[in-house]
């Protein structure tokens, strides 16, 4: 198995600096960290990839089975981490990938030895004493909308989760991303993220961790970021001034500074 083709690995950088792990989330590829690529590359060793039946991954490594489950997300991210013999890396999962992150860690916590949290949802659907951003009722529909018209859904819900409607720009580059992924795949990988609960998991989480949530975000409220940073205690919560889900694209700079001095105050 070529790990480096199938999951199109790529690594910048400065070759002896730190390791940063960068992991994208549902209908995203790794070039939706382009814009704090060049910031963290002057000091750090970065790694991107995508996953398999996401961006130009080797689409037929892609098995229904293995990615109906966050698991199967999880070995992806070791399995590069072995290719690549990292070790005491820094994780940051946007969206679905910050519990993708949790997972990895909790496996191979000598590759993986500090965790960024980007907007993340350990679950979507609101219970009783949580807050998670959408009713049960809700997510059904979501499902429903999705897997009945995927293009369609994209074009409507991609600005949504953008936010920044005075910036359509960014909108329209989310649903790109989203219309260029594999709709068959994408369905699977939304009910993966969408049903996912990883509040369990939260509670295996031992290394230093950053959690950045945005001051807006209609998929991960901050009710959500309080509550992640609550289940981990050895954790940090900063709020981006940033709106929408995706502050790579809508805050960067804000988002890279937050990355680089988390990972220079744990050295």
């Amino acid at each position: 198995m070529d790990v480096m083709r199938r999951n199109n690995v790529k690594v910048t950088g400065r070759a002896d600096g730190p390791v940063v792990v960068l992991a994208h989330g549902f209908g995203c590829d790794q070039n939706m960290w382009r814009l704090i690529v060049p910031a963290l590359s002057r000091d750090h060793r970065v790694v991107l990839f995508d996953y398999v039946g996401s961006g130009r991954s080797d689409a037929s490594a892609w098995n229904e089975a293995r990615y109906s489950s966050l698991q199967g997300y999880a070995r992806d991210v070791l399995e590069v981490c072995e290719e690549l013999d990292l070790r005491d890396a820094v994780f940051v999962g946007h969206s679905v990938s910050a519990m993708v992150g949790v997972l990895a860690a909790a496996s191979a916590p000598q590759r993986l030895s500090r965790l960024v949290m980007v907007a993340p949802s350990p679950c979507y659907i609101d219970e009783d004493g949580y807050r998670g951003g959408f009713s049960a009722e809700d997510i059904d529909e979501l499902l429903e909308s999705l897997e009945s018209n995927y293009l369609g859904w994209s074009a409507a819900m991609a600005p949504v989760i953008m936010g920044n409607a005075d910036r359509p720009e960014l909108g329209e580059e989310l649903t790109a991303s989203f219309c260029a992924t594999d709709p068959a795949m994408a369905r699977v990988f939304a009910r993966t993220t969408f049903l996912s609960d990883s509040r369990e998991d939260l509670k295996t989480v031992g290394v230093p961790t950053l959690v950045l949530e945005c001051a807006q975000d209609v998929i991960a409220p901050r009710e959500v970021g309080a509550y992640v940073h609550a289940a981990i205690p050895a954790s940090r919560l900063v709020t981006l001034d940033a709106t929408g889900h995706c502050p790579q694209l809508s805050a960067p700079e804000a988002t890279a500074q937050a990355i680089i001095g988390f990972v220079g105050a744990a050295r």
